[in-house]
């Protein structure tokens, strides 16, 4: 339960990160063909132990050789102490013309040195091997070589390839991550703008007429309270545009809230559906329904197991519903909601939170549109 869970948590980089490392691994399938050979070498009427002892040896190599290219996806250093002991068994079984570990051990290898480096050890390796063989078992080399330049060109070039894909996931990851940071900068930044442009000249003129009733008030008591009733009417009008600002400023949290909910309900898989008619609401009901939506996606990701999640916003009334309900109505009722519908109730709306036939959960918000 608990790995599938840590499964269903996890981000989609790491999961793209556990794909490429498990599809990289494949290359641990080459060293089986070291068991299909060993098993013909015992038909042939080789000694029980030196079988026996070379797949011990190849088991050995193949648990070891899971773990490195893993090691490179998570940006750890170089498993040396990993790479020598296959390279060991690698170098024992070819003295004994056992080759197939060849091309895995060096797409381990490729993994962790430079790509001219793997080449040239991956081309020497080969040919010296295949001449070994020739000369110790009798095979023909011109057959062999071939055959292991293409099992090597596989291991290689997959874990080149996605090394290059893991690079590419991440740069594109962080580079989503990096653009919301950006989105959400530029929105304060015009926020702090707006304000800026709008309490700059309020400011000014508030503390150009106050300083005018200071030089006043000596000569002309009257003349100075006229000034600062207008100081007073200054401010209140301030206030007022301040207001306004703001609330048309959380009038467009509805529609981001929208996107963020629904990219993070896709990250943790489950698919979302959204269909909101959002342009004719009122600010303060904007602001409300994107408070509900916030809530609402909360809920479905710490008290449900919802695979597909519904959002729709039709006149002022909010349905957001999804497929994670069992166990009894009681166990449903999470706490966060029950301050939000005084809020809504508040404002002259109703909310709802229950299951519904069908295995579903609804969340339906209904305010004056």
């Amino acid at each position: 339960m608990k790995v599938f869970d840590r499964v269903r948590n996890a981000s989609k980089l790491t999961k793209v990160g556990w794909l490429i490392i498990y599809c990289t691994d494949i290359i641990v399938l080459f060293a089986l063909f070291g068991f299909i050979d060993l098993y013909a070498r015992w038909q042939a009427g080789v000694p029980w132990p030196f079988v026996a002892t070379g797949a011990v040896l190849v088991a050995v190599f193949i648990v070891l050789a899971l773990r490195p290219f893993g090691i490179a996806v998570r940006g750890g250093g170089r498993p040396t102490a990993i790479l020598v002991i296959t390279g060991a068994i690698t170098l024992l079984g070819s003295a004994f013309a056992l080759v197939w570990l060849l091309p895995t051990w060096l797409g381990l290898l490729a993994a962790f040195v430079r790509k001219r480096t793997a080449a040239l050890v991956s081309v020497a390796s080969i040919v010296a091997a295949s001449l070994w063989t020739g000369w110790l078992a009798g095979y023909v080399v011109f057959a062999l070589i071939p055959v292991l330049f293409v099992l090597t060109a596989i291991s290689v070039g997959g874990v080149w390839a996605n090394l290059v894909l893991w690079r590419l996931a991440k740069e594109a990851y962080d580079g989503e991550e990096a653009l919301a940071r950006l989105a959400v900068s530029e929105e304060r930044l015009r926020f702090a703008r707006d304000l800026n442009d709008l309490l700059g000249q309020s400011l000014a003129d508030v503390a150009a007429r106050t300083e005018h009733a200071e030089h006043t008030l000596g000569r002309d008591a009257q003349a100075a309270a006229a000034e600062m009733f207008e100081v007073r009417d200054l401010a209140r009008r301030s206030l007022r545009e301040v207001r306004t600002v703001v609330q048309n400023y959380r009038a467009t949290d509805l529609d981001e809230v929208l996107a963020s909910v629904r990219a993070v309900l896709e990250a943790a898989d489950v698919r979302c559906t959204v269909r909101a008619d959002t342009g004719s609401l009122p600010p303060e009901t904007r602001t409300l329904l994107a408070t509900v939506v916030r809530e609402g996606a909360t809920n479905v990701l710490k008290h449900s197991k919802a695979e597909r999640c519904t959002i729709t916003i039709e006149n002022g009334v909010l349905e957001m519903s999804n497929d994670g309900v069992s166990g009894p109505v009681g166990e449903h009722a999470p706490i966060g909601l029950a301050g939000l519908a005084q809020r809504v109730r508040a404002a002259g709306g109703t909310l709802q939170a229950e299951p519904v036939p069908g295995g579903r959960y609804l969340l339906r918000a209904a305010v004056p549109a």
